[in-house]
This record gives structure tokens, C-alpha cells and sequence, in this order.
């Protein structure tokens, strides 16, 4: 089902790999049956035009995917559903979708920013399967890649079924197919397709005659923007967030501390001074009352921010629970390990609640350590649990904001998306589709110039999101570059 809403498409056609799969069928996991409910993850990437004609770039693309897809088998399967209902990958070749639309209409700095600011209307016709439901892929391609012709530019925007890939899975894709077109012999990530893992169960998911529903109204009003913040605002908030008070130190004086302690020679092991260290052993020394809590990380810092931002925009009771949930890698969380590389999902949402009150009342760092905690404790026992516990109840993924105080945090900074050089330079932007959005829906992206900045794609109701934008604590944070 090709969005044709706003764009004519030029061509379509099926692209299969270049080579047999060997892999049959892989079952999905308890992490990739609950995303069944879910649309096709829809991402991709904004270029400046390339220095040869679009058919050559057309024909580029078409080889290059071709090849990729012989290193992963799964996207150009189909779904399928045994005798006893268990949900498998079936690797058949059957291929994928390769749409050429003509958006001659559309500049590079359309898509950029819209006069108001939020994200312009021109982005939701760049993909493929446009609400499409994941459960579809047992009848439809697990992915389709569309490529845009600009008046100035191209885009390259992929759909993938979200019960095959999360985020990690897909940018190594994305990140293979680049390599691939600008002429790379040698992929550098190669996936791992293993399914021997805790992840794997012999549950059944029950879903109803015809497929499962996504579980919010994909029509419910909503604007859509993204704040920018620099490697320097990012630093700035997380030393506000890490920052030593006299309160938080049972009452210690850190001035007074430094100069009782001004000779002391707490050092690493090269010999170098560390004041942060030293002045945590310092306060740990002078009074028994003190254990300083990990340091909270930058994302975390800003998610707090975001928490009360959203939070003060809304106008909440302050007796309502608000829920924060940030959807975290569980590769590296289980015991043993899984490949960094492990293809599929591999994800949990944690959630973090608090009252309104608590939210707005208390400070920025409170915030923070609550985000904080809750990440940390998400180890390999809390993942046992997670699959115990479904297991017990097998079912979807409920994506929304159900009571009006729910955000929802998804993507990662982490990801790889600039790292996407087809042949003729960077990307300009990372851009989404309408896939899974809702009112308190965030994903977050690296920041085009890396070095640790961070974009926040928000979805917020209109009237939220015009409170968020008058929030003098949360707007000081956010870059205009």
C-alpha cells in the first residue's frame, strides 16, 4: 500500500536478493510478538542531489539493495503462522517493495522546517505502507524502501515491519544498504540471526480473527516538532542535573570542604587529579550520611527535563500519576549477553511513575534520579522478569497515552542514522512518517553535527505543545542551530 496522498509514483517493482537464503524460518521472540499491534517503523534519510541522473542513482539503489537483503534474509521474507500458533520469519526470498516517486515539488528546505516550525506535511508522503499495521506482513513485504526525487534532493525512506526490527536492526540495515551503494566490497556489521536465546518462548500469543489493532487513534489532532540541543546546552543541563548542593549533602559546606581539603592527593592511578573524586571522598570522609549516587547521564538529564516540560504543558492535577516510559537495549542487559548485533527486537519499556506534584514540585535532578534508577535496575534478572511476567500473559504492545499523562520514549541518540553516505556525502536530516504517533510520542536522534548533540522529535496535542514552546525552563535548553 504505497501513500500516493501527496506524491505520484514513477515506478515500482520487486526487489529480491541477489543471492538464496539459507536461514528458513525464525521464530519471533517476546520482544518482537507485543510490536504485531504496531505500524512499520518509518525512517529515512534527506540528501542533496547526487552528482549523476536519478536513473543511474535508481538503478544504484535497486543492485546495492539487492545485495544487502542477501545479508539479511528476513526482511525480504514473509510472516507466518503454524498449526499451534506460533508467528515465524519465514526467509523465502519473496522480496521486497522499491518505489520511485516524483517529488519534484518538494526543495531540500521544504522539508527542513515549516513556516511555524513544526514538521512540514511534505515528509508524510515519503513513505511506504503508510499506517500499515505489522501483523500485514503476514500477507505484505516485511519492508519497502521509496526513493524521492526532489527539485534539489533525494530521499531515501525505508518501512519495516516492526515485529522483524527495532531500532538497532534497522539502522545496521540502513547502514549496510549505504555501505553497499558507495561501493564497499566488505560489510562491516554483520547481523546475528541466532534464536536460542531467553527471548525465545514457547508462549502463545492469542490474537483475534483478522490481526491485531494499533491501540491509539492514529487521526487524533497532534503537532509534530523537533527541539535541537547542542553538545553544549546538553553539557550544561547535565552539570545543573550533577550539581553538588549543600542540601544534598547533609548539610556539608563543599566550599568549606575544598579548602579543609585543599592538600589532599585524591588521584587516578596516572597520577592525575579528580576533583570530582576527590570531593566525593572528601563529603564521603567528613560525614558517614553521604553515599553520592551515579552520576545521571546526559539523555537522562534531558529526558527529565522533557518529563517536567510536558508535565507543566499539560496542566495536570497534582495528584495525577504521570508515566514516563523510555524503551531500552536489552542485548547487553542478559546474562549471557546477546550480539551487540542480534537481529530482531530486543527491547523492553520501562516505565517510571510519579505524581504531577511530586514532577513539578520537586527539582530537576529528583526527576532525573527517578529515570535514573529505574534504568540501572533493568539488568538481567528484571529482563527475566519482564518475560516471565508476559509469558504468564502474552499479548501486544499498548502504544498511546491512555490517561492524558503518559510520554512515551522511543529511538536513540545512539543510533547510527548519519552514518548513511549512499556515495555523494551525509545526509541533511533524518525524517519519519505517521507511523506510531500520539500525543506524548518522543524520538530521540543524534544531532546532525554528532559530538554529542541530541534532536527530540515531539508529538504532542496542539494546545500541549503550544505550552511546551512558552516553558522558559525547557526552551533555554533548546539550540537553534
Amino acid at each position: 500500500m504505497v501513500n500516493s496522498q501527496f506524491l505520484p509514483v514513477v515506478s515500482k517493482c520487486t526487489v529480491y536478493p541477489d543471492q538464496k537464503s539459507s536461514l528458513g524460518e525464525l521464530k519471533l521472540s517476546v520482544s518482537d510478538l507485543p510490536m504485531l499491534s504496531c505500524h512499520y517503523i518509518q525512517k529515512g534519510v534527506l540528501f542533496t542531489r547526487p552528482p549523476f541522473p536519478i536513473s543511474e542513482l535508481v538503478s544504484l539503489l535497486k543492485r546495492s539493495l539487492s545485495q544487502t537483503l542477501s545479508h539479511f534474509p528476513p526482511l525480504a521474507g514473509r510472516l507466518t503462522t503454524d498449526s499451534n500458533g506460533y508467528i515465524f520469519i519465514s526467509c523465502n526470498d519473496a522480496g521486497i517493495d522499491f518505489i520511485h516517486a516524483d517529488g519534484s515539488g518538494i526543495y531540500v528546505g521544504d522539508l527542513l522546517e515549516s513556516v511555524n516550525g513544526d514538521l512540514p506535511e511534505a515528509a508524510k508522503g515519503l513513505f511506504a505502507f503508510d499506517q500499515t499495521v505489522s501483523y500485514e506482513g503476514h500477507y505484505r513485504p516485511i519492508l519497502a524502501v521509496q526513493v524521492t526525487e526532489l527539485a534539489d534532493g533525494v530521499f531515501i525512506g525505508c518501512a519495516v515491519n516492526h515485529a522483524v526490527t527495532d531500532g538497532t536492526s534497522f539502522w545496521n540495515f540502513f547502514n549496510t544498504f549505504a555501505e553497499l551503494s558507495r561501493g564497499v566490497k566488505m560489510i562491516s556489521r554483520t547481523p546475528d540471526f541466532s534464536r536460542d536465546g531467553v527471548l525465545i518462548s514457547p508462549a502463545v500469543l492469542k490474537l483475534p480473527t483478522g490481526g491485531p489493532k494499533v491501540t491509539f487513534s492514529a487521526d487524533a489532532p497532534v503537532r509534530e516538532r523537533i527541539f535541537r540541543f547542542s553538545r553544549e546546552s546538553i553539557l550544561k543541563l547535565k552539570a545543573r542535573v550533577n550539581s553538588w548542593k549543600r542540601e544534598d549533602n547533609g548539610g556539608i559546606d563543599i566550599v568549606e570542604l575544598m579548602g579543609k581539603h585543599s592538600n589532599d592527593t585524591w588521584k587516578y592511578p596516572d597520577g592525575k587529579l579528580t576533583p570530582l573524586t576527590w570531593l566525593r571522598n572528601a563529603v564521603s570522609r567528613e560525614s558517614n550520611q553521604v553515599n553520592p549516587t551515579a552520576e545521571i547521564s546526559s539523555f537522562q538529564s534531558l529526558s527529565a527535563l522533557l518529563w517536567r516540560g510536558v508535565t507543566r504543558a499539560r496542566k495536570l492535577p497534582a495528584t495525577k500519576t504521570t508515566t514516563f516510559r523510555m524503551a531500552v537495549n536489552c542485548r547487553h542487559r542478559l546474562e549471557p549477553k546477546l550480539e551487540p548485533l542480534y537481529f530482531g527486537n530486543a527491547i523492553q519499556s520501562i516505565p517510571t511513575y510519579a505524581a504531577a506534584g511530586d514532577v513539578l514540585g520537586k527539582d530537576l535532578r529528583w526527576c532525573a534520579e527517578q529515570l535514573n534508577k529505574n534504568v540501572a535496575a533493568h539488568g538481567d534478572a528484571t529482563v527475566r522478569k519482564y518475560v516471565e511476567d508476559w509469558e504468564r500473559d502474552p499479548r501486544c504492545f499498548p502504544l498511546g497515552n491512555f490517561d492524558g499523562a503518559m510520554i512515551t520514549m522511543g529511538s536513540s541518540p545512539r543510533f547510527p542514522m548519519y552514518e548513511n553516505d549512499f556515495g555523494w556525502g551525509r545526509p541533511v536530516a533524518v525524517r519519519s512518517g505517521r507511523a506510531n504517533k500520539f500525543d506524548g510520542k518522543i524520538s530521540a536522534f543524534p544531532g546532525r553535527e554528532g559530538n554529542g548533540s541530541v534532536d527530540l522529535e515531539v508529538v504532542l496535542a496542539p494546545e500541549t505543545m503550544a505550552g511546551l514552546l512558552s516553558d522558559p525552563e525547557f526552551m533555554q535548553y533548546v539550540s537553534d542551530y
